[in-house]
């Protein structure tokens, strides 16, 4: 079996603020990377337990250079670094027999720890019309390979969110969510046990879920904070841009266009003043 793991920082058990998360400017951020690579170590080993053969983990925060390489378990294989064409879930192909989500969180503009989508010029992304977060298009972006997404780790309200876009799948969480920037957290060793279980659950059982699949060709539509914004992310080519709604739209089959495609209009997007 091969094992796709895409590894967030916000969802991470023990996480509460942007102090774990920031390489810059987190006094906590050190501890976060730990318990980043404690999460992610946990969910290897039961996927190892369960048979897998082939485990590929994508460091998916940030620079993308989170997850302590010499304590990550010898048996994996991690992909760091940035920039990558499709940033969370480079590396994954059809090979693969399964995906989880380690980390996640709630989208922009509901409760959850940390909650946002992408970066914070995007009000609202949509698939066909489907509000979704990071959770959502990542899992989009799986399906278009015919990859099942199996397992979310994260805080309780990211555990609703992916059980409303994929039924049944295993869900470990390992915080509840207070507010944005608070949450009541399982010990580490209560995290780690969630953790392994939700892991060989999923594994146990992968047929039982299916890939999130959508109609073909997907249609990307972002909703940027303002104008300005809108209007850069437009620059990029075969957009639509609508400007009642700030919202750019961009149809595509191909999983890396699609995502190439969303950075690119992020990217561009970021230059805008906010003002």
């Amino acid at each position: 079996m091969k094992l796709f793991l895409s590894v967030d920082m916000e969802g991470i058990s023990g996480i509460v603020d942007t102090s774990y998360i920031n390489p810059d400017s987190g006094v906590n951020y050190q501890r976060g990377r730990q318990f980043m690579t404690d999460d992610a170590n946990a969910v290897i080993e039961a996927a190892l337990a369960s048979g897998a053969t082939e485990i590929v983990v994508a460091d998916s925060h940030n620079t993308m250079n989170n997850i302590l390489w010499e304590k990550l378990h010898p048996k994996a294989r991690l992909l760091a670094g940035s920039p990558r064409d499709c940033s969370m879930m480079q590396g994954l192909d059809g090979s693969f027999d399964a995906a989880m989500f380690i980390g996640y969180h709630t989208r922009q503009g509901v409760p959850g720890v940390l909650s946002h989508t992408m970066s914070g010029v995007v009000r609202n992304m949509y698939i066909n019309g489907r509000v979704v977060g990071e959770f959502g298009f990542n899992a989009a972006i799986a399906g278009l390979y015919n990859v099942p997404v199996i397992m979310v780790s994260g805080d309780n309200l990211i555990a609703e969110e992916a059980r409303e876009l994929i039924p049944g799948i295993r869900t470990a969480i390992v915080k509840e969510a207070v507010s944005r920037t608070a949450a009541i957290c399982l010990s580490r060793e209560e995290a780690t046990a969630a953790l392994k279980e939700q892991a060989a659950l999923a594994l146990g059982n992968v047929s039982a879920i299916a890939p999130f699949t959508n109609d073909s060709p997907l249609t990307l539509a972002m909703e940027f904070s303002h104008a300005g914004q809108a209007e850069m992310a437009a620059i990029v080519p075969h957009t639509r841009y609508e400007t009642a709604t700030n919202t750019v739209y961009y149809s595509t089959d191909d999983p890396q266009d699609l995502y190439k495609t969303m950075r690119a209009m992020l990217n561009l997007a970021s230059e805008a003043e906010f003002f």
